[in-house]
């Protein structure tokens, strides 16, 4: 009997589990419209997703969308792989180790081009004066860290030259302006942050190093799509429509974006004006550039095929 009744408990808690993990699917909200929950950052690189959820309120969708934000990416990561949320504006990097290791993923759209900056110390001259100094990164499978790694080659050093630290995006201007780093690269409003107020300047920019760099991207759980496509389409037409009055970068962006994000005025527009929204079709050759620099670096074996990640259905029908 004992043993009866252990199994029934072991059996009930995997079924917990089971339903824990699919935990994913679009919920019904009060009005009877499926609701997506989707996990951001307050990043400039999420702004399309703040758009959409204003465009959706105003148009009066068949669908709501629940932004639920987070302080790491490690925390958002979490909360993808087990399902608490429908999909995310994520780095891509860290959602093809999360596909790589068996977390069913798709990439459906970017989430901007380029705007992605390295800063230094005002002392700092060129990339030789980085020798030996600590350079924080957001993640080590993050394109910026790439984007570091494409620096010191171009400049004849070694990756192993600067002490790579992973930091919290939000604690990288102060450390900056503390002394504790000598520079970051990371999501932006933070690299705008450190320039606009005369703490850092600017180094390098992304498309210097690598042009259309792909780094965060709209990551959907697979079982989502799969479940209602129609619904996936819907909210992608509305993505699109909003990724193109992201673009337009007038007072209604910045008034959207404030809500997601606390930055004065002239962060937000040297931030704004760095980045685009205007094409979010992740690029093959882009993709595969950045599969093989994950591999050069020791990063991933075996990262996922472009065939396998990314899925161009909806955005290729998005109206």
């Amino acid at each position: 009997m004992f043993a009866k009744k252990m199994l029934w408990i072991a059996s009930f808690s995997v079924l917990l589990l089971v339903m824990s993990a699919c935990g994913s699917d679009s919920e019904t909200d009060g009005d009877g419209k499926p609701t997506i929950k989707l996990g951001y950052l307050p990043i400039t690189h999420a702004v399309p997703l703040y758009m959409e959820k204003h465009l959706i309120e105003e148009q009066d969708k068949n669908f709501n969308i629940e932004l639920v934000k987070f302080p790491s990416w490690p925390d958002l990561m979490d909360a993808l792989n087990t399902g608490q949320i429908d999909g995310a504006s994520a780095l891509v990097t860290v959602a093809m180790k999360a596909k790589e290791q068996g977390i069913d993923l798709k990439a459906v759209a970017l989430g901007h081009r380029d705007g992605n900056v390295l800063v230094t110390d005002n002392e700092i001259e060129s990339v030789q004066d980085l020798k030996g100094e600590t350079f924080a990164i957001p993640h080590k499978f993050s394109t910026h860290n790439i984007l570091l790694y494409q620096m010191l080659k171009k400049e004849g050093l070694a990756y192993e030259d600067v002490n790579a630290v992973e930091m919290p995006p939000a604690e990288m201007p102060a450390a900056l302006s503390e002394g504790r780093i000598a520079g970051y690269v990371v999501a932006e409003p933070f690299g705008a942050q450190s320039v606009a107020l005369g703490k850092g300047k600017v180094l390098y920019q992304s498309d210097e190093l690598w042009t259309d760099s792909v780094d965060c991207a709209l990551i959907l759980h697979n079982d989502f799509i799969e479940k209602d496509k129609e619904l996936v389409q819907e909210f992608m037409n509305s993505y699109v429509e909003a990724g193109k009055e992201a673009e337009k970068k007038d007072q209604h962006v910045h008034d959207v974006a404030s809500e997601y994000m606390k930055v004065n005025e002239e962060v937000m527009d040297l931030s704004l004006k760095w980045i685009s929204y205007d094409d979010l079709r992740i690029p093959e050759d882009s993709y595969q550039e950045l599969s093989s620099y994950l591999q050069e670096m020791g990063l991933s074996e075996n990262p996922p095929s472009y065939e396998e990640f990314v899925d161009n259905t909806f955005i290729d029908k998005a109206k």
